[in-house]
């Protein structure tokens, strides 16, 4: 389905089709998450996890190691 981006304040915005709306359940003031993969804008409804289902989603490929931030510059106690 096509649609037009408007201007709205400094942002650009882009209206939802009632037919997506209700499909996915969007009300006025859902929120969403918006992402960019390549050359596309994904749209997704927002769901809130526990930190339960955060955790779950950690593995050996998507864990970073450690990161080096330099000596201390104030009274931190290592």
């Amino acid at each position: 389905m096509e649609s037009t981006i408007q201007k709205w304040g400094n942002s650009l915005g882009i209206r939802i089709p009632k037919l997506f709306a209700k499909q996915l359940e969007l009300d006025d003031g859902s929120h969403v998450e918006v992402i960019q993969e390549g050359n596309k804008i994904i749209i997704y409804p927002y769901i809130k996890e526990t930190l339960e289902q955060k955790l779950k989603k950690i593995s050996k490929k998507n864990l970073h190691s450690e990161i080096e931030s330099g000596s201390p510059v104030g009274n931190e106690f290592w």
